[in-house]
């Protein structure tokens, strides 16, 4: 049986904040967006379907709890959640908060910018703006 890890892609492009029941949650490191993934932590996954009926609940409720905490948290206008998949085959959940003021309104993000790190200054602000998110582990 394998054991579940973290794409290394991933890993280079995200902080871990923490982890739900079923998903790991990383915050990805460009501070154009407040963007996060879920990314449930079964090896050898790369689509919804091939997850346990339980656990494709799980992601959906997880994925549903963390759009509704982060569109609450960031005032959101709109809510991007998506499976893509092209880039890095794990499975992995996108949740990007998105205004009609953001610089790829109203297309979509992927591809579009170089990504911006985040300052330490940034990462602590947005880390305190996330403390509602009381399921983290």
């Amino acid at each position: 049986m394998s054991v579940f890890q973290l794409h290394p892609q991933l890993q280079q492009d995200c902080f871990i904040l923490g982890k739900f029941e079923l998903c790991q949650v990383l915050l990805v490191n460009d501070s154009q967006f407040p963007w996060f993934i879920l990314v449930p932590r079964r090896a050898n996954i790369r689509e919804i379907y091939q997850l346990t009926n339980e656990d494709q609940i799980m992601l959906i409720q997880e994925s549903s709890y963390l759009a509704k905490e982060l569109a609450a948290i960031f005032s959101a206008d709109k809510l991007n959640v998506a499976a893509i998949g092209n880039v890095v085959p794990q499975l992995h959940l996108h949740h990007v908060v998105r205004y009609q003021t953001d610089k790829a309104w109203s297309a979509p993000i992927w591809g579009k910018f170089a990504a911006v790190p985040y300052t330490e200054q940034q990462l602590k602000q947005l880390f305190a703006q996330l403390t509602p998110l009381t399921l983290l582990q």
